[in-house]
Order: C-alpha cells, then sequence, then structure tokens
C-alpha cells in the first residue's frame, strides 16, 4: 500500500513524575493554576505523531513516504528512519531551525501534561500533496502537524481524489471549527481519542452522530484501557486491548494504534481484525519507553495476535 504519512517529525522529551496531577490541582484555582512537578527522569527520544506511524507501518512491512519539514539536527533521525524502512526523500530540510520538540511529563496514573515547540515544523504548510503523482497515492495520513498545513492537506486531497485519513488530535484546539468541519466531510477516515471526539463536537457545532457519519469509509474512537470502537458499513465493531506485558510509558500509544490499524486496510482485511492488528500495535510501544523503542518482525507480531486473537489464517499475509 501506498502511504504518504503527513504531521509532526519531532523529538520528545519524556519525564516521569513520581506522584498524581490531580492531587496538585485546587479546583478553585483552575483559572489562576501555577505548578512545578520535580520530576525523577527525563529521556530524549526519536518521535513526532507522523514519524511514529511511519515507523511503526515499518515494522508491520510497508515503505511508508514521510512527509514533512525537519531542522539541523535530524541528521541522525533521517538515518534511524531509512534503516528501519521509512522513507524520507518527502521530507524538507530547514538548516535554520532545530526539528520540533515535545516535552510530555507522565504520572504514576499514566496522565499527561505536554508541550510542543514547532521549530521546523511551522514550515509544513509550503509542502503540497499537488507535488505527488496523485495515482500513486492508496491514502495520506494527515495527523498533528502545523495547522496551516492541517487545512491545506485535506482541501488538497479533496482536490486530487486521493484517500486521507483524519487525525487532528492535537491540533484540535488550534483549528476553528471550520477548518474541522472541512476536514472531517472529506475524510476517507477518520481516528481520534474519545477526549478528542468530545472536543470535535463541541468545536464543530455538530453532533456524535454527524461526526461518526462524516467519513465515507469509518470513524474509528480510541477509548483507552476500554479498547476501541469502529463504526462502518452501518454496524459497530468493539475491540478489546491486547494486555501489556509490562506497562512503561503511554507516548506514541495511539500513532502506533494508527498504523496497525492502516496495515489492517493495506491488507484488505475486517473492521474488526484491522482494529486488532491497531491493539496490538498499540501495546507493542506501551510496553516499551518511547514511541519507537520496540522492535518485532512480522512473524513475531502474527504469533502474538493468535495468542489473543483468531485471524482464520488472515495474518498469513504478513509473512508471506
Amino acid at each position: 500500500m501506498n502511504v504518504v504519512v503527513t504531521g509532526s517529525i519531532a523529538y520528545d522529551y519524556l519525564m516521569t513524575f513520581p506522584g498524581r496531577f490531580v492531587e496538585h490541582i485546587l479546583p478553585d484555582q483552575l483559572d489562576n493554576i501555577s505548578l512545578s512537578f520535580l520530576v525523577d527522569e527525563m529521556r530524549r527520544q526519536q518521535g513526532g505523531c507522523a514519524a511514529n506511524i511511519a515507523y511503526n507501518l515499518a515494522l508491520l512491512g510497508e515503505r511508508p513516504r514521510l512527509m514533512g519539514t525537519v531542522g539541523q539536527d535530524f541528521r541522525e533521525y533521517r538515518a534511524w528512519l531509512e534503516e528501519h524502512g521509512v522513507d524520507t526523500s518527502l521530507t524538507r530540510d530547514e538548516l535554520d531551525l532545530f526539528t520540533a520538540s515535545f516535552f510530555v511529563n507522565t504520572d504514576q496514573d499514566g496522565n499527561q501534561i505536554a508541550s510542543f515547540y514547532t521549530g521546523a515544523m511551522a514550515r509544513a504548510r509550503a509542502l503540497s500533496i499537488h507535488d505527488l503523482d496523485a495515482g500513486q497515492v492508496d491514502l495520506v495520513t494527515i495527523s498533528p502537524n502545523d495547522p496551516e498545513a492541517m487545512v491545506k492537506y485535506p482541501a488538497e486531497c479533496q482536490e486530487l481524489g486521493i484517500p486521507y485519513l483524519y487525525d487532528p488530535s492535537q491540533q484540535i484546539i488550534r483549528l476553528s471549527g471550520e477548518d474541522l468541519r472541512a476536514g472531517l466531510e472529506g475524510c476517507d477516515l477518520l481516528i481520534v481519542n474519545e477526549y478528542e471526539f468530545r472536543m470535535l463536537q463541541e468545536k464543530t457545532g455538530q453532533s456524535a452522530e454527524s461526526i461518526r457519519s462524516a467519513p465515507a469509509r469509518a470513524c474509528v474512537v480510541t477509548l483507552g484501557a476500554e479498547g476501541t470502537r469502529i463504526w462502518a458499513d452501518g454496524d459497530i465493531y468493539d475491540v478489546p486491548i491486547v494486555p501489556p506485558e509490562r506497562m512503561d510509558d503511554p507516548t506514541g500509544v495511539g500513532d502506533a494504534f494508527r498504523a496497525g490499524f492502516i496495515k489492517g486496510l493495506a491488507l484488505n482485511l475486517s473492521w474488526d481484525l484491522a482494529g486488532k492488528i491497531g491493539a496490538l500495535a498499540a501495546t507493542y510501544t506501551l510496553e516499551q519507553p518511547g514511541p519507537q523503542s520496540h522492535h518485532y518482525t512480522v512473524a513475531e507480531f502474527a504469533a502474538r495476535f493468535r495468542q489473543h486473537f483468531d485471524d482464520a489464517g488472515a495474518l498469513n499475509q504478513l509473512t508471506n
């Protein structure tokens, strides 16, 4: 499947707080918050939504093309992605800037407080889907990115007739209701988490039913420990999680799910099986520190999948 993945490409600075954020938030002072958390640990990892999705797609045997803008410090990161099967030919160097950076603090309950420095990502708006050979693209993934790019890319996909997966997630807060409605109305697939789905309702003024019916093919809402719900072809599919063998860091779990789900579509599997591939891909990420620290072969993936789900031989395509 020829997949072009757009969105953030960043370094993640992952911090761990040995407590619970909620214990330090005063409900009657929400309009005057001033908080500082002393963290025990910090790691710098390769990350960014688009890069994470591309990395996981490559693990599953795809050769995704990563489209975005990166900074002067991207050389080693580019080599890492290429080594692991990601085509970075569509990434553009902005040598006067640094690559975008994501700073996230995670507490003992898995809750996160994050900030994002846009860096070179701010110039993603200068890239264009029109520069691609539309006939050679099966799917464009539009994940969190420079807000202007996130308005531009869906419109261009619609003009060119290219199917796209719409994943506004972290940038819902920055996009207008009008922009979000335009992205939703032309998308092939929508994937957000439960909280983001509610934010979409608030920002667009649309009902849950209207948003679920907007994508041409499927609306997917991830529900954390409760799994995933998929609305497609007039049916609802509830997909459970794959229990982790250990839990480390939730950063990038949603990106891994998206990659697994896309891989299921590339294999022409049912919505249910595609969701389950996403569930297992997400668990692999949850078990390791950082969004690109996990490794597996497609054979190992298929074997673990069959410990939890019956694929009736459908995943034989992975290893053939």
